[in-house]
């Protein structure tokens, strides 16, 4: 098995632990809680990923491992793909065979309970949301943050919040310093 020095520190009984509910492969679990502890290496942890991803191609986990690692990573292009396939996989966790996160209404779930398919597909809009206005798509990430913000009139995921900074980067007003908050 292929170890790091900072891997060296890493418990078997972590690395082995089955966290993600048993519908992936125990070796692909294991690859990415290795590409996780390996997350300062970026080398290590994406040839982890890929292995995790030989093992179970296509798999929601291993995609949102890679979502994870590319976001935090700031490749957000990159996070953007893998942010995309985790709305597929919420798409079809809801019942829904094609793409069009336009479509979802509130007849596809109960978005303000605590079911986890619901809560996967307001979770993967609005880090879709947030990528496209990151990356200066604005009108693109307001859409699929308004979709969110009309499913979770709560606010639950904060699209609101997003959509305001939003507004502010648009009129300048994102520029102001610190004291400028007080």
């Amino acid at each position: 098995m292929e170890r790091t020095a900072m891997l060296d520190e890493v418990d078997e009984g972590w690395l082995n632990r089955r966290y993600y509910g048993g519908d992936l492969p125990p070796e692909a679990e294991r690859f990415l809680h290795l590409a996780a502890a390996s997350h300062a290496d970026a080398e290590a942890a994406e040839r982890y990923l890929a292995r995790a991803a030989d093992l179970a191609p296509g798999h929601r986990l291993v995609d949102l491992g890679h979502y994870k690692f590319h976001f935090y990573k700031a490749n957000l292009d990159t996070a953007l793909l893998y942010g995309e396939r985790m709305l597929g996989h919420a798409m079809a966790a809801i019942g829904l065979n094609h793409t069009d996160w336009r479509t979802v209404g509130p007849d596809h779930g109960e978005f303000a309970g605590l079911e986890p398919a619901p809560r996967l597909f307001l979770f993967a809009l609005t880090a879709v949301g947030y990528l496209h206005l990151r990356l200066g798509r604005l009108a693109e990430g307001r859409e699929a943050l308004n979709k969110v913000r009309e499913l979770d009139p709560k606010d639950r995921f904060g699209t609101t919040r997003l959509l305001a900074a939003a507004d502010r980067h648009e009129t300048g007003q994102d520029e102001a310093g610190p004291e400028d908050d007080a």
